[in-house]
Order: C-alpha cells, then structure tokens, then sequence
C-alpha cells in the first residue's frame, strides 16, 4: 500500500505562510497558499511566501497536482496565489463565497486569472483519482471559513485551519458539530488544527461581545468615529456599521484592501448596510463630523495606510479632529508593536481621543480558539494522530499536554514535525521519512524570490554596522599599499577613529603582500573575509566590507 504524505510548504512554528501539500502516489492536493509579513530580521521586504521549489521537483518527476482548497479568506491563507500560481500548471480551486471573492481579488491585483470552483458544505467534491473532501462550517474573524475532512486511500484527514467556537456569532452561523462528530465517528487518521491560542484557559469571548462596546464610543463621540479594524473582519464591520446607524451616522470606508473587501462582501449578501446610511468616501467633507463614521484600513499602523497618513495630517479626504474619537478594533500581529503604537502615540500626543483594546478590552476579541475549544474539537474527531498547526513552536509544544493528552490521547499520537519533515502514513502509522530544505522566499518590490539570506544578512549588517569601503589604487599593474584610504558610511568608530583607519589601511596591506599572486576576486574575497575578524575582535561591530581596486 502507497503512503499518505504531507508537508507544510511554508514551514512550522509559523502562524502564516500557510500551504499545505497532501501527496498520494502521483497526486497533490495543496490546502491554502498564503504570505507571511515581514519582521525586523527582513528588512526592505514586502512579504514571504512558501517556498514552492520541492513541488516543482515532484511536478517534474511526473506528479501532478489535482486541486487547491483555499480554507479562509485571511491573505496568510490566499494571498499568496498571486505569486505562486504562475509558477504553476492550471488545475481546480475550490473554496467557499466569500474566500472565493477575496481570493479572486487578490489574484487579480497579482494579474494572475484562475477560475474558482464555489463549494458547499457537506457535499462532496472528488479531486483526482486519489483525493475527496468535503466542508463544513466554522467561526472565526472573517465569515465563511471552512475545515475539511479530506479522504484518501490511507484514511481521512481532518484540516481544522484557523477557528474559534463562538456561540453568539454576528451572522448566526454556528461551528457545524454535528457534522464534525459524523466525520469523527467514521474514523479519522489525522487531525490538523489550529493551535494559536492554545495558551489561554478560558473560552474566548463571542465577537458579538465587541458590538455594544462600539456602539457605547459611537453614541459618546462629539465629532466623527473613525475606526479601524483587519479590512477582512467582515463582522467587526458590521457591527460597527450597526451602531453609527443606530445614532444617525453616515458611513465611508477608506483604503484599498477595506473597500475592496466591503465590496465582496455586499455582493454575497454577508453584510448588509442600511438604506441611506452609505455614503462615497469623496462626500465625507460634505457630512457634518456628528453624522460621520469613517472606517478606514491601516489597523496595524502600515506606513503609507490610510490611517496612517489620516494620522499624520497627510490624508487627502479624513482630517482628525480634537473632537472626534479613533477606534483602533484589533490588537497588534506579534513583531508589528511598533508601528501600531506609534500611531497610537502621535493621536495621543495631538489630543486626540483614541481607544484600543488594551484600554478598552473589548474593543477586540481573537478569532482564534483557546485550549478549552481545541479540546472540544479533538474529542467530537478523536483522531489516531492529532498534528496542532497555525501557531508557533511554543503553542505546538504545549499544545500536547493542554489539550492532547488533557482528553485522553497518548504523547505519541501528537505530531510535531520540523520545518521540512515530510510526514508519511502508512498502514495506519505516521513516521517522518524525509526532510526537505525550505528556503526563505521574499517579496521585494518586483523582485520575486531574489532576494535570499544572504541579501537579508547583509541588509541587516549595514543597518545595525554600517558599510567600510577600502579603496586599494593600482598604478600601472602595481597595487600602491601606502595609498589604501578607506570610506565608512553608517559605521560607529571607536573614540580614536585614526587609529582604526590606520589599522585597516595597515591590515589590509598585510593581506595583500601575504596573497601577492592572488587574482583579483580571490583577493577582495579574502581582505573582506580577514579584514572582518580581525576589526571584530577590536570594536565588537560587524561592518559590511567593500575592497575596490580602483586602475590609476
């Protein structure tokens, strides 16, 4: 009997870069394709993206890849699609409405055209010969977000992405449990689920909890309500539509991705704007500030967002006022502090009123589910083997114990691969059978991919040390060592810069009589590479180092 593989192409201990491979004998299936956000260790890149190099070696063995499913509608699970699939034959994309249209729209702005296959829950779509899955319902910060039960000849595969349990949801649609004990009691050899807020004890709170917080700062605010939110949290802004509409605001939305996405969403009927509440962002300065909401993208502080220039004065259309109140309904994505507090700070500084949830907690409420929910949903699948996915190395490793081992299932059951550990299942049992090298694949301006770790390394150095350029003059084939000047840029000297010069100038000479027959390349390689440690070893700094040999 062949064996079930599976390897997550953007890694693990990653909350993004979702994209899974499912592989039975000469067939894929991939689950999601989505980008990852840049920190402080990239800098100058605009997103990741799974590395897409080892499923090109299996399309060029003669494996062939028989669908897509796209889980949700959030861009670390489709945003991708726009890079990627070009890089790809055509075959069957297959996600629910609302994660079809805003995946649509983000291949479009990627000027890639796919058709999506629209599905419905329960119902089955065979893919391949190998492969059917079908879908069902769950909650989570953006609507119509599925998990599937994928059947293969090994057994079935439940992929629970990204959920929450919610009781009380905005549009009514509740988690699909009894489909899911179905799918449970029919057996079920893996279960993936996500594992992001596996550290909290208690359920986390209904979404539409946030509502009556809205509506309290929309009834006590002066001026205008501006507020900010994911441009994808299709519910949080329906909320907020409701309560400027239950004191007599108009509504805009400003910024690309929101507009984009309320769009969508009206279209599919999944959210709803009162008649006479929705005005075009170009009548806001004709709408008196007390009549006024503004919902507008830049959540996260993005430079160059809507909110962002709002903030700075720089915004064409939205000016803040001492009057008005900002909302800011999302917490700040781990490692992007920085740019949402900063923007928080400059309202605070201008005297303007803004609140956000760590003064106002329930202005936000996750999306994902807590270790109490996870626990919920291993028990009604009771999976052979249970995989935690969508959170880092410290939510998988906990994960076993709070909520694995908690309902019952054995240590060895949890599954914690590396990144690039192929999982293979076989006869029932799950072993890693390979391991494969995911590279880092980064977005930079048009630049897809070429940008590498070595780019980054040195972006970092440059940035944290500065640049030494050493200049060696060659007089008719003769390299002049008396002559050697060196130029730093962004490089912090020690208190005696002279000396330090004197010192490069110095050793560089040394490395160049010491290689006197060297080539050129071969020599600049090797004065970056000397001259490197032995200035480390003076003034702890790693500087980029730039030999030239200038012809006279």
């Amino acid at each position: 009997m062949s064996e079930l593989k599976i390897l997550p192409l953007g890694g693990m201990g990653k909350v993004t870069q979702n994209m899974y491979l499912y592989w039975y004998e000469d067939e894929i299936l991939i689950v999601d394709c989505g980008i990852g956000f840049p920190d402080i260790y990239s800098p100058g890149v605009d997103v990741l993206i799974p590395d897409v190099a080892f499923l090109l070696r299996l399309i060029a063995e003669g494996k062939r890849i028989v669908g897509m499913i796209l889980t949700h509608g959030h861009d670390d699970h489709i945003a991708a699609t726009g890079y990627i699939l070009p890089q790809l034959p055509v075959f069957p994309i297959y996600a629910s409405p609302l994660t079809a249209g805003f995946a649509q729209q983000r291949m479009t702005d990627g000027g890639v055209s796919r058709e999506i296959t629209v599905i419905k829950d329960h119902t089955p779509y065979k893919v391949g010969t190998h492969f059917e899955f079908s879908s069902l319902s769950v909650t989570h910060s953006v609507p119509d977000t599925k998990h599937f039960a994928i059947s293969t000849p090994a057994g079935v595969v439940y992929h629970g992405t990204d959920f929450k349990i919610d009781p009380k949801p905005v549009d009514g649609v509740t988690v699909d449990m009894a489909y899911m004990k179905e799918i449970g009691d029919k057996g079920v050899l893996c279960m993936l689920l996500d594992c992001l807020r596996v550290e909290q004890s208690e359920w986390v709170d209904s979404e539409s909890s946030v509502g009556p917080t809205l509506d309290m700062l929309v009834q006590e605010t002066e001026g205008k309500v501006i507020a900010t939110m994911m441009s994808s949290h299709i519910h949080r802004i329906q909320q907020t539509v409701d309560a400027a509409h239950a004191y007599g605001r108009k509504v805009a939305f400003v910024g690309r991705s929101v507009e984009q996405n309320v769009k969508i969403a009206l279209e599919l009927n999944m959210l709803h704007i009162p008649d006479g509440t929705f005005i075009d962002k170009e009548d806001i300065e004709n709408t008196a500030d007390n009549k006024l909401c503004i919902i507008v993208a830049g959540s996260q502080g993005q430079e160059g967002s809507s909110l962002v220039r709002a903030v700075f004065g720089e915004h064409p259309l939205i000016q803040i006022a001492p009057k008005d109140t900002v909302i800011f309904s999302a917490d700040a994505i781990p490692g992007n502090e920085v740019p949402y507090y900063g923007a928080i700070d400059e309202l605070s500084r201008n005297g303007i009123q803004v609140r956000y949830p760590s003064i106002t907690p329930d202005l936000h409420k996750s999306g994902h589910g807590s270790a109490p929910e996870q626990q919920e949903m291993v028990k009604l699948i009771h999976p052979d083997y249970v995989m935690p996915i969508g959170g880092a190395d410290r939510h998988r490793v906990l994960f076993s114990s709070r909520v694995a081992e908690a309902v019952g299932m054995h240590k060895d059951q949890v599954l914690i691969p590396g990144s690039g550990e192929i999982l293979s299942f076989e006869n029932g049992q799950a072993r890693v059978t390979d391991k494969i090298t995911l590279k880092i694949q980064a977005v930079d301006g048009l630049g897809v991919g070429d940008v590498g770790t070595q780019v980054l390394s040195d972006r970092l150095s440059l940035s944290e040390s500065g640049i030494i350029v050493v200049i060696i003059p060659r007089i008719k084939g003769q390299l002049e060592l008396s002559d050697i000047s060196v130029v730093s840029r962004g490089f912090v000297f020690m208190k005696d810069a002279g000396e330090v010069i004197k010192y490069i100038q110095d050793r560089t000479a040394e490395i160049v009589v010491s290689l006197k027959d060297a080539k050129d390349d071969e020599l600049k390689r090797a004065i970056e590479k000397r001259l490197a440690r032995s200035l480390y070893k003076i003034i702890r700094r790693e500087p980029i180092i730039l030999p030239v040999i200038i012809e006279m």
